[in-house]
Parts: C-alpha cells; structure tokens; sequence
C-alpha cells in the first residue's frame, strides 16, 4: 500500500515574511494612491503574492483555505452587524428618526457663536447619521456661508465644521469605520464606542472650550445675522416630508438602551429596524413594502408621495443628507474587508505576520510604546494608502494578538485604530477625505488643519494613557479574551 507523501514545511525567513507586506505597500501606495486602481484587486494580488511565499515553503493549498475561512469565521459577527447598520440606517430615515434630529439639530443654529455652534451642529448631525462627509457636506457648508457673511476666519470655522464631523463618524454606532474598528481588532461594537469615551471626550471638550473662546475674541457683525436660507430650506423641507412626534425617536433609545444594558447587539438592532418601520408606516404614510425597500437599498426621496412635493427641485444638501443607508450600501466596506482578511489569512499560514512584528516588537517593552507603534502603523498606512479603511483593517490585524498577548482588552486597540486612521485622513491633503473637505469647505486642508482640533487630540491623550496607563483596559480573569491572552502566551 502506498503511503501518502508527508510534505516538509521550511522555516518562513524574515525576508520572505516581510515580501508579502511590502508588496502590499508598495501596490497599494503606488495602484491606488497614484493610479486610482481597485483596492480590492490589489489586496488580491498582496494575498497572490503570500500564497505563492506559502506553497514554496511547502503549505498547501487547503492550508491557506483552512487559515482563511479560520479569519473570516471569527469576524463574521461584526460583518453582520454592520450590514445590519444599513439596514437600520435606512429603516430610521424612512421613519423619521434621523430627519427629526437633524431638524431639531439645525434649530439650535445660534450665528452669535459661530464656531463652536459650527462643531456643535456638525458633530450631532454626524452622530445622527454616521457620515462625516455626508453632514460637513451639506450642514457644513451652510454654516461656512454663514462664516462668510461675516467678518469670520474661514480656516477656523472650517476647522470646527471637521472636527464636528469626525466626532459624529468616531462615535455614531452608525458610521462604517466606527463598525470596522472592532471588526479589525477583535472588540464589541459598543465597548469600543464607550471605551472611545477616555480619547475623544477630552478632545471634545477642548474643542468646546477653544472654539468659544476664539468665537468671544472674533470681530464682525454677528448679532444682526439670522439663520442661514439654505438652513431654513432644509427645514422647511423636511417638516413637509416627514410628521415629527415622540415616538419617532424610540428606534435610537432602544439601542441606547441595549448598549447601557450590554444586550446583544443585532437582536436589539432589529428590534429597533422593526419599531422604524412600524413607524413609517403608521406616522409617515409609507407603505411596507418602501419600508422594506429603505431597509436593503436606502432611502430615495422618489417614495415620498406628499401632495406639491417634487424631488426634482430640491436643492441638493436634502437628497445628500436623506438618501441613504440600506445593507446593499455596506457591501463595499464588507467587500474591502473580505479582501483585507484574504490577504492576512494567507499570510498567516507560515505565520510571517508574527515573525514581522516580533523583529519590530523587540524594542517594545511598554503599553505606550506598544500604542505608540500602533499610531504610527496607522498614520503610515494612511500616507501611503490613501485610504481610512485599509488602514484600520490592516494595522488592526497586524497587532491583534500583540495587544491580547500582552494583556491588553481589543478595544485599546479598536479605539487607537480609530484615533490614529479615521481622523488623520481629513488632515491629510492627498487623501480621498482631505482633498473632499477641503474643496467642499472651500479652505485648503492645510489651513483648517490647526483648527481641527479632534483630528489629533486623539493620538495625543493615545498616547498619554498608554504610558500612565489611565483608561487602559488590561485582560482579567473574568474577562472574555482571557483564554485568548492564555493561549497566546503558552505559545511564546
């Protein structure tokens, strides 16, 4: 009987653990950045490359199959969970809820203080929405036309309009890179948004206080300036589309709920979809059948059937801000992150990714430095990738383990992912988001950068925590990674 040939598997080498990397870097840096090309392609062939390293070494090709799907398995909970974002996105627009608080956001529209009223309104927008670019797009925009009649610095409203957005597109659990964090790291979607708290609420803070003070300290007559008119189109619009009442706003307080509660999250998601549907159909006079429509391709103003109403004449803020949401608008982000986790369940076949970190690890002994390190892979990844996704994807799944292995809970790590990759980008001129504030805002990115302030008070306090050791939480006993943080280290 003739025995099956046992194949010998050779030592992974540092240089061959290193190629696959940099040929992600160089092909994302050079396809993408420079040529615009498919990032989703380009992970691809990254992935080729790690595969052909893999089969030399002598794995086959059901390893890289076996370690693939071991990847994908243990993020599938957070994909769904964001798939079901779009699909509550797109349920609490068609039921009111995310007009009635941009309505009601915009109210408190108050000239008198400018810039810190501009980051106020932007950031409750944005947290109302989830999309940074969607509310400095349209809200943003209104309040610089304000600044503009005004004898006001364009940089710092503009400024404060960034900043504004960032906190929403950090702390909305409706943003993409809010649900991609913790996908990347490893963390629950509402842990990490609490545990962001330690970062991002000091900078909000600090922004609250700068941005009065200079408003105090600014000239121009700002006492005689009324509400902007595309501010009072929007309102006006909004109050013939949708009836505003109480009971619209209990989709959000539901999840509000859930997350004080610690109940599981797609369960109670749902439930909030259901309530938002329910409330479509029985205060908007939309039909289930649209309901279910804004629930998997987003909302369109096309289905709204008020007599005299005409989407074709609105101006283009309200489409801007209303049509959204839906799960088919996820599928990209899932698409980049199934991409992302190809290329790192290939390369972790002959485990080059801990023979990487390990030679860059070695002179890490510390938590900030270990935060440190991470900031820097982030703020690298974004320079050269151009792209706010890839480089929380990446990063993340470089120093997953390190972070358990050493003790430390994932959301350290989902929270310095989001700290050091989603607000770096609007700060950085070349990237899709810098260069879309800064011709959207009409002010170059390098001008409103001094003023956006959230955009790097969260690498400061990082940074900060990580070598006091405040807000920093460590793997216990009682804590659910700690068989994870075991394992780790039984393997060292």
């Amino acid at each position: 009987m003739k025995q099956e040939r046992k194949r010998v598997k050779k030592e992974t080498t540092f240089f061959l653990a290193v190629l696959p990397i940099v040929t992600m870097i160089l092909l994302l840096g050079v396809g993408y950045g420079v040529m615009g090309l498919s990032p989703e392609i380009l992970m691809l062939v990254s992935a080729a490359v790690a595969g052909i390293i893999a089969i030399y070494l002598g794995y086959n090709w059901n390893d890289i199959m076996d370690s693939i799907v071991g990847k994908l398995s243990k993020t599938m909970p957070a994909i769904f969970i964001l798939i079901i974002v779009g699909l509550m996105i797109g349920t609490w627009m068609i039921g009111g809820t995310i007009p009635m608080m941009i309505y009601y956001g915009l109210k408190i529209i108050s000239p008198q203080f400018i810039v810190v009223t501009a980051f106020l309104v932007t950031a409750f927008v944005s947290v109302c929405t989830g999309t940074s670019w969607g509310s400095a797009g349209t809200i943003g925009v209104a309040l610089m036309g304000v600044a503009a009649g005004m004898d006001v610095s364009l940089p710092i409203v503009a400024g404060a309009v960034v900043s504004g957005a960032y906190f929403g597109d950090k702390m909305s659990p409706l943003s993409d890179t809010t649900n991609l964090a913790p996908i990347a790291a490893g963390s629950k979607l509402y842990d990490h948004i609490g545990h962001m708290l330690y970062t991002t609420g000091p900078g909000f803070i600090i922004c609250c206080i700068v941005y009065t003070i200079v408003g105090f300290t600014m000239g121009g007559d700002v006492a005689n300036v009324g509400t902007p008119e595309k501010v009072t189109t929007i309102l006006t619009t909004l109050e013939s589309i949708f009836n505003f009442n109480p009971l619209v706003i209990l989709p959000p307080l539901i999840v509000l709920y859930g997350s004080i509660r610690k109940k599981p999250t797609i369960p109670v998601m749902l439930l909030s979809s259901v309530v938002a549907v329910l409330s479509a159909v029985i205060f908007q006079n939309f039909s289930l059948q649209q309901s279910f429509q804004a629930a998997i391709s987003g909302f369109d103003l096309s289905m709204v059937s008020v007599a005299g109403f005409s989407a074709d004449s609105l101006i283009p803020d309200i489409p801007r801000l209303l049509q959204r949401g839906g799960m088919t608008s996820m599928l990209n982000t899932v698409l980049i992150a199934f991409c992302a986790y190809g290329f790192a369940g290939t390369l972790a076949v002959t485990g080059s990714l801990n023979i990487v970190l390990e030679r860059l690890m070695k002179g890490v002994k510390s938590t900030g430095g270990l935060i440190v390190s991470t900031i820097t892979a982030c703020i690298t990844a974004v320079f050269v990738t151009s792209n706010g996704q890839l480089s929380i994807l990446v990063p993340g799944e470089m120093f997953k383990d390190t972070y358990v292995k050493r003790g430390l809970e994932p959301k350290n790590l989902s929270r310095t992912l989001e700290d050091a990759a989603t607000v770096i980008e609007p700060i950085t001129p070349w990237t899709a988001a810098g260069v879309y504030m800064a011709t959207t805002l009409g002010v170059p990115t390098l001008e409103y950068l001094p003023w956006a302030i959230i955009c790097y008070t969260g690498i400061i306090f990082a940074t900060i925590y990580g070598f006091t050791g405040i807000g920093i939480a460590k793997i216990n006993k009682n804590s659910e990674y700690y068989d994870d943080y075991v394992s780790l280290n039984q393997n060292l």
